[in-house]
Formats: C-alpha cells, structure tokens, sequence
C-alpha cells in the first residue's frame, strides 16, 4: 500500500491512496497537533467515529505562500483533487440529482470519441481518499458582514471597469510567448462583434449563442459569461488562399454538423454558383440555405477531413467569466469586468480510439488510487493529456487579471478532462443554438427553455426538478421563492415563465449581493479554497464523505444529452 503525505497549516494528515483492499472506506480523522511545516507520520486510527473525521481549516499564510510562488510550481499545493468540483460534496439526500449532467453513460452506436462512460457516478462516489475530504472551504465561509460593508454604487463602479484592455500589453512588456487575449475590446461584449458573431477587429474570433449549462453558468448563480470559437487560418480561406467570409461561416457550420453528428445544417444564404460548391448536395448550383456535412472541409482545408464529435486541430475556444451587470431599467447584462479569461487550444488530433485509450488509462489510475497528474507547460498553461492546452486568467487582489497558478488551473481539469458528458472535453458549442440563428453574440432573452437532445421536457425545467433547486446546492433562495413550493417544483410557474433570461436571471438585489460576495474571494485571493459566490455558508454541502452511502437512489439516476433539441425554436 502507498502512503500520500499531504500536508495543511496546523493539521498533519496521513492519508492511504485507494488500492485493491477497501481503504477508500476508511475515514480522514483528526491527527495530533503538529507546525504547519512538519513532516512526521502520523498513525491513522481507521475505527475512529464518524463525527472525530477532520475538518480542514483555511490558512492566509498558505494562500501566500501559493500567489507568491512560480505558475508551474506544484511544490505547495492544498488540494490535489482539485480536479472534484465543489459541486460533488452537495447531500443529494438520495434523490436529489446534480450529478446527470456531467457524468453520463456512452450513448451506443454513434461513435463518439468520449468513451468515459461514468453514469455509474450518479450511484457511486469513486473518491480517492484525499477526495473524500471536501477542501472548498470558501463555500463555508460567512460573508454577510463584509456584503453589507460594501456599498451598491462601489459594487457597480467596480463591475463595470475594464480589466481585460491592459491585459495583452502587460504580457508582451513581460516578455510573453504564448497565446495573449488577442480578440480587441471584448470588455464591451456584443459591441466587439456583427451580427454573424464575427469579431469587428477582424481577430478569426467569432462569437455563438448557446444555452449555458446548468446552473454554475446561471447568472442567477453569480456569473454571466460568453464563448467564441476560432479555427485555422486554412478554415477561413478559399482554395486560392484569400481569406473568404463564405468559407469560414461554413466551415464553421461543418464543425456544428460534425459535434452535433448531424448530417444536415442550416446556414445563411448562400450562392452555390459564386462558390463553385453544391453546398445542399442536390446536383444543382443555386442559392441555398441548407448545407449537406461533406467529408471534408472546405476551400484552403479542404484537405482536412470532417471527423464526428471532435474539432479539428488547432481549433481555439476563447471564454470569459464576468461579474453580473444590472443597468439602470434593472435588467442583466455582461458587465466590462472579467472574473476570468479562460483559453484552450487543440494542439494534437488524437484518433478517437486513442482517446478511449486515455480514458481507460484514466479509469485504471483511478483504479490504483493515482492522483491527478497533468504537464506543466509554463506560459500556455496545463496539457489536458487529450490533446488540448488550457490557460487561465484571474483577477489579482486589485482586480487586475493575472495568469493562474498552477493549482487554480487544475481546477479547470476536472470539467474538461474524462467526465461522459462532453464533446471533444468542451460545453458550450454542443448546445449553440442550431444552424443559421446560432451566430452571434450569446442573448438569452427570446431563447426557449427547449429540452435536451432526445428529450421531451424542457431541459433547465428538468434541472429544477430534479435537483430541487435553482443551483447544485440548493442555495439559491431566490430561485426557492420564485418556483417552488413547500420544496417541491411549481411547474405551472416555471413553464409560465416567458424565456431563457427571466428564468436564469436574478433580481437587482440578488445580483449585486452576488458581485460582492466574489468581491471578498478576490480580495482574499483564496481562489484554491474555492470560487462560488455563495451569499451565506452552505448548509447542504458535505464537510467529508462517506463512501459507504451512495450519493443517489437508483430510481432518481437519469440520462443526459449535452446536446439540445432547437427543433422548435424560430428567432423573431
């Protein structure tokens, strides 16, 4: 059996790594006081009661001693698994259900590269034993007293400055080699964009509507945010080389048609005979609005082929986490301030039966009781180990973006590494909306709550219900007041509910509380104790697991499709 040390300020805990015997059922418990830099074993008593389990504390010193040290440096860290989302330690009492829309079963037949499989999580834990402890310590912290010192106006004033524009130059004055925020003036969100999504600056970025996932992304729950997709330079050229709007929308549309497996796609109209290309596939060269998924892309790519359920290499993905703006009608909108610039960049274009070499690679180091491991690779960030590189940014106690340390970017690995539900590790794209109407700037008003792919009830009226509330906590009183009653969901109010926006949105005074909550992790520069803003400490949030108790019953275990159903959907 192998010993992991893993040390914490004031607490020495020796915990065992999972192996072939049941000592992924043996308990963390509190060890004999000892300094913050000690190194000596201490005896684990795997009896001990259940209330004796250790609750970690948080340390400032520690929390400086990370921010001070190098990006790549994974010397200090606090939490190793911090690829285990926050989210996974929610008390789901056995029927309530966040954990369907990230771990899923392979659908059958259809060929995707994502061969992870792990539905079975709904129903099982599968925590190594240094996860059984819940290390987002943020998420029981008190901050109502620091809210209420924070005034409306200095919160508003602070949202909606701009931290993104001095970012670029900042770097390059550093000596940067890597990728830098390139799309110019995206602190204005849609305004940096046309109407297609095609960035004004004339970056490659373009810019797509989608229906966040459920419910980090929810604006209700503290953050607003947008995705923007760029392919190659080859993707946006004709065959002679010149740069071709054309070909780059459908291009674009090809890599749609490809994550979404469909054969068929939509697109704005197009002149077949300008292009010299039978975009429909009916043998004739007219004005069409449909685009037959070809085997290969077009113009400068076209020696590329089209590959289901995966990008081709070196497709760029561009997102921004942001503050919650309210103007002065009360209504939402994505404020100038970023939260966070993250960035990821396919660098490799793996074979879909290498992939699920790696997932099974992934599956066996669970197995052994292996912690999460994922190259360094300095000023462009981590390497997920499936092809694609991601870097974040982060704002520094002063509000000023700044490259994440080492481990705030592990963070980022546990969504876009092996869980089942994701499309080539990636959300967002899957659940543009289709064809033509999906291009330009992310607007939730007008959008319908349409169920997921292969599905029937609408899909965040779905997440209601079977979550029990309006995030993965049920900690969002708001969300509890508005549709739901005695605890259970109101669907009658739900489905009366007009769009997108006013179901996801929250109040003025919601959103400001919100701003000011994440408000107080920057000041405290804490990110590795978490990033949820919660407004007061969870209550249905486990400290410790006990693996011995599954997380759902089977009866409230479901299925899910990333994807989404916009049959129905008709833009004004």
């Amino acid at each position: 059996m192998k010993a992991i040390n893993f040390v914490v300020p004031g607490t020495f805990v020796l915990l065992l790594s999972a192996c072939s015997d049941d000592s992924s059922k043996k308990p963390v418990v509190n060890a004999p006081e000892s300094t913050a830099k000690s190194t000596e074993s201490v005896s684990v008593d795997t009896e001990a009661k259940k209330e004796d389990m250790v609750y970690l504390e948080q340390d400032p010193a520690f929390v400086k001693d990370i921010i001070s040290a190098s990006v790549s440096s994974q010397s200090n860290m606090f939490n190793r698994e911090a690829v285990i989302p926050p989210q996974c330690y929610t008390k789901t009492e056995g029927h309530f259900n966040p954990c369907y829309t990230c771990h899923q079963f392979a659908t059958p037949g259809e060929g995707r590269a994502n061969w992870m499989s792990d539905g079975e999580l709904q129903g099982d834990y599968g925590f190594s034993d240094l996860g059984v402890t819940n290390h987002w310590l943020n998420l029981f912290e008190d901050r109502t007293a620091r809210i209420e010192k924070i005034s409306d106006q200095e919160i508003d004033e602070y949202v909606n400055e701009d931290n993104y524009s001095s970012l670029a130059g900042r770097l390059m004055e550093q000596g940067w080699d890597a990728w830098y925020p390139d799309l110019k003036d995206l602190h204005l969100a849609a305004d940096a964009f046309d109407d297609q999504g095609f960035a004004k600056d004339g970056s490659g970025w373009v810019a797509f509507n989608y229906m966040p996932l459920p419910s980090t992304f929810w604006p209700t729950n503290g953050s607003t945010d947008d995705v923007m997709i760029r392919l190659p330079e080859g993707f946006q050229q004709a065959a002679d080389g010149k740069n071709s709007r054309d070909i780059y929308l459908l291009n674009l549309s090809v890599v749609e048609a490809a994550i979404k497996n469909f054969t068929e796609i939509s697109i704005p109209e197009m002149d077949e005979k300008a292009l010299g290309i039978d975009l429909n596939g009916d043998g004739e060269l007219t004005k069409t609005q449909s685009l037959k998924r070809p085997t290969h892309y077009l113009g400068g790519a076209s020696d590329i082929a089209v590959k289901t359920f995966l990008y081709p290499r070196y497709t760029e993905f561009l997102h921004t986490v942001r503050y919650v703006g309210i103007d002065d009608q009360g209504d939402v909108y994505t404020p100038p301030r970023m939260k966070e610039v993250r960035y990821m960049v396919k660098t490799v274009d793996h074979k879909k039966s290498t992939l699920g070499a790696f997932y099974a690679e992934e599956q066996k180091d669970k197995e052994e009781g292996n912690l999460p491991r994922y190259a360094t690779l300095g000023q462009e960030g981590l390497d997920n180990k499936f092809g694609w590189q991601l870097i974040g940014f982060i704002e520094n106690e002063q509000g000023v973006l700044r490259q994440q340390k080492y481990e705030e970017n592990l963070f980022c690995m546990g969504c876009h590494t092996t869980i089942g539900s994701t499309i080539d590790q990636t959300f967002a794209f899957a659940r543009k909306v289709d064809g033509a109407q999906g291009w330009g700037y992310l607007n939730l008003k007008g959008m319908p709550d349409v169920p997921m792919f292969g599905g029937e009830i609408p899909s965040n009226l779905e997440y209601l219900e079977r979550v029990g509330g309006g995030n993965e906590f049920r900690e969002n009183e708001e969300i509890q007041n508005l549709y739901f009653d005695h605890g259970k969901l109101n669907k009658e109010k739900v489905a009366a509910v007009k769009d997108v926006y006013e179901l996801i949105t929250p109040s003025p005074e919601r959103a400001r509380a919100l701003n000011k909550a994440y408000r107080t992790i920057v000041e405290d520069q804490d990110y590795v104790y978490g990033r949820d803003a919660n407004l007061k400490p969870a209550t249905n949030v486990f400290r410790s697991i006990d693996t011995e108790v599954p997380p759902l019953e089977p009866q409230h275990r479901a299925t899910y499709d990333i994807r989404l159903d916009w049959s129905g959907y008709k833009e004004d």
